[in-house]
């Protein structure tokens, strides 16, 4: 790995710039890709998923680390390029052109036990993707993920902060998570409009059920749906008053004040109602 070209002349001997359609920033300092592997504690023989690893930065970093990387990429444009850097990566790279959003990532962790998930995420699929690995089939050992930093706040915001909502209620209730870096916006090329941040996440070792998951993020739906209105309002078609009663959660506060706890219970006090 040490040998490759630079990245940005890799770039411009190919001729490709970052495109808008894929929410496109490159990462291309190598040392800030080193440190993000760091922070994901990716250890030598680890499986690793990466998703849209574009001229191939992070993933550099990775197969430097000792992992056997999976990475996803949608642009057609990248995937000759990642392919003369499998060449250098004595069989620990898979390079896989597919949409992210789409693929069974199970396929890669069932036969070969855990997989990490560490990747500077596009902007325009991040949340969706989060939402996928967090609520889907697929178990993750971990995931450290490079997102918008307000989205970063929104994943790790405890209630009653601005930013405390749905996905830090889907987020917070199956994993904890942490903002372990972050970055300026000048860090990228092009730099985007807004800084950035990687959010560490270790899924919690009891795993709700999932039909509590799915009735989990449609309770929260309707709460931060109308989050400026009480919760026997906002809640009203999923049981209103009588819903916050038999989940013990005061039915007159708003839902930027309810704890995941509250929630859960919430969740679980509607599939008994609907039993």
């Amino acid at each position: 790995m040490t040998e490759l070209p630079p990245l940005r002349e890799v770039l411009a001997a190919a001729g490709i710039a970052a495109d808008k359609r894929f929410g496109q920033h490159f990462l291309l300092d190598l040392n800030v890709c080193r440190k993000i592997v760091r922070l994901a504690h990716v250890a030598p023989g680890d499986r690793v998923i990466e998703v849209g690893p574009g001229p191939g930065g992070l993933t550099r970093a990775l197969v430097e680390a000792g992992a056997s990387v999976i990475a996803v990429e949608k642009d057609p444009r990248f995937i000759p390029l990642l392919r003369d850097l499998a060449a250098s990566a004595d069989g620990r790279l898979e390079v896989l052109e597919a949409d992210a959003l789409t693929i069974d990532e199970t396929t890669y962790s069932t036969a070969g036990g855990a997989v990490r998930v560490v990747a500077n995420l596009p902007y325009n699929v991040g949340t969706p993707l989060l939402v996928k690995w967090l609520t889907g089939r697929f178990r993750p050992a971990s995931m450290t993920l490079m997102f918008q930093k307000e989205v970063a706040r929104r994943i790790v915001a405890p209630p009653g902060d601005p930013d405390y909502g749905r996905l830090a209620v889907l987020s917070q209730a199956l994993c904890r998570g942490r903002v372990v870096m972050d970055l300026p916006a000048r860090a990228f090329t092009p730099p985007p409009k807004v800084d950035s941040a990687v959010v560490d996440l270790t899924p919690l070792p009891d795993r709700p059920p999932e039909r509590v998951i799915q009735a989990l993020q449609a309770v929260a739906q309707a709460a931060f749906g109308q989050r400026r209105k009480m919760l026997r309002s906002s809640l009203k078609r999923l049981g209103g008053e009588a819903l916050c009663r038999a989940a013990g959660v005061d039915p007159n506060v708003r839902a930027e004040t309810v704890p995941v706890a509250g929630f859960l219970a919430l969740a679980q006090a509607w599939l008994a109602r609907s039993s």
